[in-house]
């Protein structure tokens, strides 16, 4: 099997700050080093810069030199985008000048598109997203949606693999999109072997949905807020939404409305994130036994407490508790 050649953006306008030059960083130490004794032929990486090939260190003391322009990334078997600079992300800044326009043609001319956390951005404004399922750091899925409707975005997932098109999630979702690009080009064998020297598992369950805050933003609302404030207090009781509707003084569909207008989602789903956000706080905290969490959090039964957990979690309580629990101190 034939790794082939690997080109890597480097937006030299992000000035490789430290949060991004880890991303960076994932492609490099995946596809860069030679691995004779795993594979006779290992990658032929390239780092492309989006400007000037001499990026600027600005503020941070160090930059990037790449001896290649955006010319490079036409002809390359594999393409892959880190993350693109935040302005692009939060204030909808045009991305570097020629960017999607190289991209359309590396794809064009047989390259296999990847992005890693909001690289996702560059490849859905290059149009090569659109009707596709992709993701990106959860932080920035609702805005990927909002800007691309034609893109179907998956938060819940670590990556996706849609054939010539892959994106991942954000910081180390992107190691396991890399080792999963090494799996697909030289086998399980060799992708296994090298996600041992770097002492990551190489295959993670789960996807990113473990990783969201599934806790809902406080509200300006002042007639919801003490209800609210009392319900956490109690997830424990059997509420319901006529309890909280009673309790705030208004009917039931009053306090529908509001609390959605408030918080944008249902009571009854404001209530099962707030009963998952105190389970996985009991697990990541606590030894207490799941049937004891699924009590304490009003999800009842551990049964159920897994069902919940697989469903919106995407992991079982007890992986979840094996990646996430620390023990307090005495």
């Amino acid at each position: 099997m034939s790794a082939g050649s690997v080109a890597v953006v480097v937006a030299d306008e992000i000035g490789v700050p430290s949060w991004d030059l880890y991303e960076l960083s994932i492609p490099l130490t995946v596809f860069g080093k030679p691995q004779p004794d795993l594979a006779e032929s290992w990658y032929d990486l390239r780092l492309c810069a989006t400007g000037e090939r001499d990026t600027s260190g600005g503020d941070f003391g160090f930059g990037l030199r790449t001896p290649y322009g955006l010319e490079g990334l036409v002809g390359a078997d594999t393409v892959v985008v880190t993350s693109v600079p935040d302005a692009c992300v939060e204030e909808g800044a045009p991305l570097p000048p020629g960017l999607t326009d190289v991209l359309r043609r590396a794809y064009e001319a047989g390259a296999r598109m990847v992005s890693l956390c909001t690289g996702a951005f560059a490849l859905a404004e290059a149009g090569l997203l659109d009707g596709r399922r992709a993701t990106a750091h959860w932080m920035h899925t609702a805005q990927l949606a909002a800007r691309y409707p034609d893109v179907t975005v998956d938060d819940s997932v670590l990556y996706v693999d849609d054939g010539d098109v892959l994106t991942s999630a954000g910081l180390t979702a992107g190691l396991d999109l890399c080792l999963h690009l090494v799996r697909r080009d030289l086998g399980a064998h060799v992708a296994n072997q090298l996600a041992r020297r770097m002492v990551v598992p190489a295959h993670r369950p789960g996807g990113q949905a473990q990783f969201i805050d599934l806790s809902v933003p406080e509200t300006d609302d002042a007639g919801l807020g003490p209800v609210l404030e009392w319900a956490r207090a109690h997830l424990d009781r059997p509420l319901t939404v006529d309890d909280l509707a009673r309790r705030a003084a208004m009917s039931p569909r009053t306090f529908y409305r509001r609390l959605q207008a408030a918080t944008g989602t249902t009571p009854l789903q404001w209530l099962l994130n707030q009963r998952l956000a105190r389970a996985q706080s009991l697990l990541e905290s606590t030894d207490l036994p799941v049937e004891k969490v699924g009590e304490l959090s009003g999800l009842g039964t551990a049964n159920n407490l897994r069902h919940h957990f697989l469903k919106q979690v995407g992991v079982s309580p007890g992986d979840y508790r094996r990646s996430f629990f620390s023990r307090p101190a005495a």
